[in-house]
């Protein structure tokens, strides 16, 4: 069959750190189209990545018009992300937008109506459930292992990495910092593995402390960032309960003093058993009367030649698991309805957090 054309919308840091490395590594698409309001990032995307044919755009609704495109990655700031994606739906393009699905619930709201009306596909990129040990833990808890699950942490902890490039700090155009950057994979992740998408209300805590410090306190690992720049939270908390009981707390930051910082990792807790990834995928039950803990080897070393990991990257395999639904008109792993679900919660943690009051969502 011919080959999916792919339209790059948003030519920066997740495009070239994630999309188009990705998709690179398929046989069966080629990118022929790249937008960005910065025209040489975009030369600079078409002349690495692009076909022979492939074309630049500074304005994305040009790029639409293409009637050859079949599919387009949105990897804009989020503030952009429900217009661009609703327009592409319109266009008769299936998309993948990047996380987050956007910056509140109403403009989610708005992709998720145009994919339904439109009947075209529309998936978010959290790629961490490709990752070789929630794949693993997902199929355990299909087979029942856990039982009901009914407590569950969403971790992303950052000690001190603050994105100091793009658009990171700046709540305009992203919403927030780190809760609706890197804990809403940690949420979505947990949703997931739980697959509980209603939520009864949420309590919630925002911080700008550390985001205030001067240069030669921050530490920073990508360097000092500007604190008058710094307009988002440096860190966020979450307490949720979903309608059936069940309660996740979230926890997120870029810049906290905590000594044992991990990203995009679920714990779970259920009648039968529980798992987290806090030192690799362990489990933990009782067995014969008697707690025990059980830690999965993911790698492939040991022989005397050979020592590495032997699971592929999880951006390309979703990539791949991506195009295998547009190719053959099936679901992708990521739906809308969940990602909607998981902007409605983050939402609710920041609102909560202005009001200090608790969010319940079947007011809404």
């Amino acid at each position: 069959m011919n080959k999916i054309r792919i339209g790059i919308i948003g030519c920066g840091g997740i495009a070239n750190g994630k999309h188009m490395p990705s998709l690179k590594h398929l046989d069966n698409v080629e990118m022929v189209a790249f937008c960005d309001i910065i025209e040489e990032r975009a030369v600079k995307a078409k002349n690495q990545y692009g076909s022979a044919d492939a074309k630049v755009y500074t304005d994305y609704k040009e790029l639409l018009a293409d009637k050859s495109i079949n599919v387009v990655h949105v990897c804009t700031p989020n503030r952009s992300h429900s217009f661009i994606t609703v327009d592409a739906l319109e266009a008769g393009k299936d998309v993948m937008c990047e996380k987050p699905m956007a910056i509140n619930s109403v403009e989610a709201k708005k992709m998720l109506d145009a994919a339904e009306r439109t009947g075209r596909l529309l998936t978010i990129g959290y790629q961490s459930r490709q990752r070789a040990d929630s794949r693993y833990l997902k199929h355990e808890v299909e087979e029942g292992t856990l039982g009901d699950i009914y407590f569950a942490k969403a971790t992303a902890i950052r000690r001190r990495q603050v994105p100091t490039w793009g658009v990171f700090m700046n709540e305009y155009e992203q919403g927030g910092g780190p809760l609706i950057d890197i804990g809403t994979h940690a949420l979505d992740l947990t949703l997931w593995m739980m697959n509980n998408y209603k939520p009864k209300m949420c309590m919630g805590t925002t911080y700008h402390k550390l985001g205030k410090l001067p240069a030669d306190l921050q530490g920073n690992a990508w360097g000092a960032w500007d604190p008058e720049k710094m307009t988002v939270e440096d860190s966020a908390f979450g307490f949720v309960v979903m309608e059936n009981g069940a309660t996740i707390i979230l926890e997120s930051s870029w810049a906290l003093n905590y000594a044992d910082p991990r990203e995009a990792v679920t714990t779970l807790c259920g009648t039968l058993g529980g798992a987290d990834m806090n030192d690799g995928l362990r489990f933990n039950g009782v067995k014969g009367g008697r707690m025990y803990m059980t830690k999965v080897n993911m790698t492939t070393g040991g022989a005397a030649f050979y020592d590495g990991n032997g699971n592929e990257d999880m951006s390309v395999i979703e990539a791949r698991q991506w195009i295998d639904a547009v190719i053959n008109r099936t679901k992708p792993c990521v739906l809308p309805e969940q990602a909607y679900c998981v902007t409605r919660i983050l939402e609710g943690i920041y609102e909560s957090s202005r009001t200090g009051k608790a969010f319940y969502f079947n007011e809404q």
